[in-house]
């Protein structure tokens, strides 16, 4: 509860992934995401139990608890995706347990693998993600499991619409604190689509 309570004053004026936008039809883009660093957990559990746990995993690396002792910067927002395993053959194939989940920090652009300090707990990873492009839905309220699947089924009709070819599971997005008020939050469901 005190890594979320730290996390408020942060969200603000923080630093996002780059991305460009190749199209878009009201709340729904194409975006190209740039090249970026994420610090990565995998956690077990319910989806909001989960990504509670994997906050806290991660929080505590950033702020601090690492082998050079340094604080990272805060950015947002915080994703949530259900853990994969990749066929032999494409496309990826989302694993049919849902109790576990990947939660991920993007590290700020400044970093490298070789600058970022390094973690302590094993459970923290750093990884490099390559450039990719997603379909990606914006929306305000609660993270609840309604509203998410509300989202997931407008994303997924609209790829399946525009004949696009998804290559990821959802991917959930959240930029803001828990106290935040539901008209004002800044929910992302994104799926990764071949360009």
């Amino acid at each position: 509860m005190l890594c979320t309570a730290l996390w408020g004053p942060f969200v603000t004026n923080v630093e996002t992934p780059e991305y460009e936008i190749f199209n878009s039809d009201k709340n729904i883009e194409i975006r190209d995401y740039a090249k970026m660093i994420v610090a990565e957990t995998e956690v077990s559990g319910e989806r909001g139990v989960a990504i509670r746990r994997g906050f806290r995993i991660i929080a505590d690396y950033i702020f601090g608890n690492n082998l050079s002792a340094k604080k990272v910067a805060m950015t947002a927002p915080v994703t949530q995706q259900a853990s994969e395993k990749i066929a032999m053959t494409a496309p990826v194939t989302q694993q049919g347990d849902e109790n576990l989940w990947k939660v991920r920090f993007v590290m700020p652009a400044c970093y490298t693998l070789e600058t970022l300090p390094k973690p302590k707990n094993p459970a923290v990873k750093l990884k490099k993600v390559e450039a990719k492009r997603f379909a990606a839905i914006r929306f305000s309220g609660f993270a609840s499991q309604n509203n998410l699947l509300r989202h997931t089924q407008k994303l997924e009709d609209f790829i399946q619409e525009k004949k696009l070819t998804a290559i990821s599971a959802p991917t959930y997005a959240f930029y803001n604190p828990p106290w935040t008020l539901p008209f004002l939050r800044r929910n992302e469901m994104m799926i990764e689509i071949a360009r």
